[in-house]
């Protein structure tokens, strides 16, 4: 019997992990980010051993791949070690707040959601690589416990309204304190049909009977 026979015949190899599920923070979009984190760190062959299913991730190599499985399992590992401080992404910040991509720039801008650095990306189909603001997940995660977006939102759309306010106020201000306007000397003498006729020299025009 071959080696090849004989690994034939033994049961495939595998690696098992719980997913980290409180990792995720209740976002879909954050656990699929995970699951991109632990396959960019794994060697690109071995992308394709590591499947994500019921809450368990898997790793399945054939036997006698001793080595390649032990490799991969130390990057798992890794990955999951450090899983709590892997930064969270645009996108992710979007889905675990619930919150519009407009708020999240405008907040990030104020300081109210707290940047921890930037990340350059080049998108595939982009000419240009892009930039990107990413967070603390400890962070992300007291706004969510707090509920900090809501209060954010409430605020902003408070100060909105008293802009608005002002703004009307002004421009009722602005209004009143321009001077009437004159009217001219040649309006004031005439009517809506045009200027008033002159009614002299009528006897002259009685006399010639052009009245009649």
């Amino acid at each position: 019997m071959t080696r090849a026979d004989d690994d034939s015949a033994r049961p495939p190899l595998f690696a098992e992990w719980p997913f980290p599920r409180a990792a995720a923070l209740g976002s879909r979009v954050r656990a699929e980010g995970i699951v991109r984190e632990i396959k960019g760190r794994l060697a690109f062959p071995d992308r394709k051993h590591l499947l994500v299913q019921d809450e368990i991730i898997r790793l399945t190599f054939e036997a006698g791949e001793e080595q390649r499985i032990a490799a991969a399992s130390r990057i798992v590992q890794e990955v999951l070690d450090g899983i709590g401080a892997l930064p969270v992404l645009p996108r992710e910040v979007d889905d675990i707040l619930t919150i519009l991509p407009r708020e999240r720039l405008k907040w990030t801008k104020d300081g109210r959601l707290r940047s921890v650095g930037t990340r350059t990306v080049k998108l595939r189909g982009r000419a240009k690589a892009v930039t990107f603001h990413v967070f603390d997940p400890r962070h992300i995660e007291d706004v969510l416990d707090r509920d900090l977006a809501s209060i954010w939102r409430a605020e902003d759309a408070e100060a909105a309204a008293e802009n608005r306010r002002r703004a009307a106020g002004k421009a009722a201000m602005t209004r009143g304190s321009k001077p009437p306007r004159k009217r001219g000397a040649a309006t004031e003498r005439s009517g809506p049909l045009g200027p008033k006729p002159s009614l002299r020299e009528w006897e002259a025009f009685d006399a010639e009977g052009l009245l009649r």
